[in-house]
């Protein structure tokens, strides 16, 4: 086995000896399940680029040089082929994408492997680390790999075989787009959602534009992101945005259309059959986080005193894009809802029987205007695969699907977390995860070595010596932990406690408890710093003014972050109403900052007095 970055770089010499250049690209002819090497590239006197056969010219090859047939004056220079790309200029450090794990990745190495004594064919793509380290220096990898292994923590090549790789992009004179339509066809609409989302912005719209409209409207359903998404919508020509969103179901084209701004909506809208754009319409007419607007208004439904015959005809009847039917549900003479027939039951009743005779009459509802989260937790708690969503006089509007519960729920969970301080787990293709989440979880002390440095500086000033600002400094990490834990508790309470909830503790109760809570911790602070005056009595007087000083500080500074978390609880209450995003990580940092400001300024202050 040998790898592009062991062959970039090497001498080429002619048959005589003569070294006519350097390697510095391999050619390779793509319809092959495992790439033949078709062109050697390397640059002759002056860098000047030229390309010959490699089945024709090449005789020997090594991780060092390579060696040709024929002297220099019989080779023949040749061109590039259309279905030939040079993998070390349209494939290495380049994005692909991965079809087997459905995900997008970036190309450190390229694994080759020789068939015979002269034939070399493109096994796949090293994007794992150690295809970087053998770039740098296969010295390096070598290093690397024997420190993991004794740490018992073995470094695997990750190769992607050629036959699961499809170039998002080649470089070639025209810059042409290469996703395989034929690939995406294979492919679920949550993939492709998955796959678009991680290239970069640049490449989405132009793998988007591969796909049909029906590839199209599922995988807009599927998008996390849905400004991205908009984003894709509003690049779209006009006609083909509609047409697309008529594929889509209603609530998940609403949802869409919600993030345009209303000049394009409207376009789009009147554009649309008058059908679909009806129930677009409908659903935009509920407020955002309500189980109206994530309902869809495609459903199932029979007067009670059908039959089963009846039931089986409307379901064979319907459109091959129905949204998927779990129930049947029942009207009465006045179209309100009777009941609900599952599938199961049409499917092992005789078809005379009456359906009102099978139905459940005991239906779980939700308002069109009840919250969209405590609906999901309706569907989840009751084991539903659809809720109906009926009107004050009992008319059905619509469903809420569990797909649709779902996704409600991974919002709010990911919510949660980010409120919390967590973050929602990323895909293996994230790198410097674990370090960002330790740093995030370790921010105090940074904090401290950063308020410990700038007291350092300042101190001094005032006529402190170092080892008294080393002593007060000691004190700092209780009030930045502390303080940390203060939104610990706020964020805590926000998630358990909804406000709406008549039995959840009121805010002046919060405020009391916060309050108490501060008073003590403060105390034992102030404890610490008792206990510590008869240890370090017997010492020098400055250290035990510095150790004094530094626990009356952070005694302070942690009465102020629990004085404060009535007023950070009202902030995430008020930005929850906006439905606007909190970072748990960001009010963390804040609290700290406000305690080691409060920290700063009364050992700067009681410096400054004595």
């Amino acid at each position: 086995m040998i790898y592009l970055s062991q062959l970039m770089g090497n001498p080429v010499f002619a048959a005589d000896g003569e070294k006519i250049g350097t390697v510095s690209d391999l050619g390779i002819a793509t319809g092959e399940v495992f790439p033949r090497v078709t062109s050697l590239a390397f640059k002759g006197p002056g860098r000047t680029p030229f390309m010959i056969s490699w089945r024709k010219y090449v005789d020997t090859y090594d991780e060092k040089e390579i060696h040709l047939k024929v002297p220099a004056t019989e080779i023949r220079f040749s061109y590039l082929q259309p279905d030939e790309v040079l993998i070390a200029r349209d494939i290495l450090n380049k994005q692909i994408v991965d079809t087997r794990g459905m995900r997008v990745v970036r190309v450190n190495d390229l694994k080759l492997s020789d068939t015979n004594s002269t034939q070399l064919r493109l096994l796949g793509a090293e994007v794992g680390a150690r295809g970087i380290l053998r770039s740098l220096s296969p010295a390096l990898e070598r290093t690397v790999l024997r420190l993991a292994r004794a740490f018992g923590k073995p470094m695997p090549e990750r190769i992607i075989a050629w036959s699961y790789m499809d170039l998002v992009e080649r470089d070639l004179s025209n810059v042409k787009l290469s996703v395989s339509h034929k690939t995406l066809d294979d492919m679920h609409p949550a993939d492709i959602a998955d796959i678009i989302e991680r290239l970069d912005p640049r490449l989405r719209g132009q793998v988007f534009a591969q796909l049909d409209d029906e590839q199209r409207a599922g995988a807009m359903a599927e998008f996390d992101d849905d400004a991205m998404a908009a984003e894709l919508m509003g690049n779209m020509d006009e006609s083909d945005a509609s047409r697309m969103l008529s594929e889509m179901d209603p609530d998940d084209a609403a949802e869409l259309v919600s993030e345009l701004d209303y000049d394009k909506a409207e376009k789009l809208l009147r554009l649309m059959g008058v059908q679909e754009q009806r129930a677009i319409r409908q659903l935009l007419g509920y407020r955002e986080d309500t189980a109206g607007r994530i309902m869809t208004s495609e459903f199932a439904s029979l007067p009670e005193e059908k039959t089963v015959a009846d039931a089986v005809a409307l379901l064979r009847g319907l459109a091959d894009d129905f949204e998927s039917v779990r129930y049947l549900y029942l009207t009465d003479e006045n179209n309100r809802l009777s009941g609900v027939v599952t599938l199961n039951q049409i499917i092992v009743s005789s078809p005379d029987t009456k359906l009102n005779c099978i139905c459940t009459e005991e239906v779980i509802v939700a308002s069109p205007e009840d919250d969209q989260e405590d609906v999901a937790e309706k569907i989840a708690k009751y084991n539903l695969l659809a809720m109906p969503v009926v009107a004050d006089d009992g008319h059905m509007l619509g469903i809420v699907t569990v797909d649709d519960a779902l996704d409600v729920l991974e919002e709010e969970h990911a919510e949660d977390l980010q409120i919390a301080g967590g973050a929602p787990a990323d895909d293996d293709s994230s790198r410097g995860g674990d370090l960002v989440w330790i740093l995030r979880r370790n921010a105090w002390f940074f904090l401290w070595i950063a308020g410990a440095a700038a007291l350092a500086v300042v101190l001094p000033m005032v006529g402190v010596d170092c080892s008294s600002v080393l002593l007060t400094c000691a004190a700092l990490p209780v009030a930045l932990v502390v303080a940390d834990d203060s939104i610990s508790y706020v964020t805590n309470f926000f998630l358990q406690n909804d406000p709406d909830d008549d039995d959840a503790p009121s805010m002046l109760g919060f405020t009391v408890k916060s309050i108490g809570i501060g008073v003590v911790l403060a105390a034992v602070a102030v404890l610490a710093t008792l206990m510590l005056d008869s240890v370090v009595r017997a010492g020098s007087p400055e250290a035990l003014g510095a150790v004094s000083t530094g626990f009356t500080a952070a005694a302070a500074a942690i009465l102020l972050s629990f004085i404060l978390s009535p007023a950070y609880l009202a902030f995430l209450r008020k930005r929850d109403e906006n439905n606007q995003d909190v970072s748990g990580f960001a009010l963390s940092m804040c609290a700290m900052l406000v305690a080691l400001a409060v920290f700063a300024a009364i050992v700067v202050s009681k410096a400054v007095v004595f």
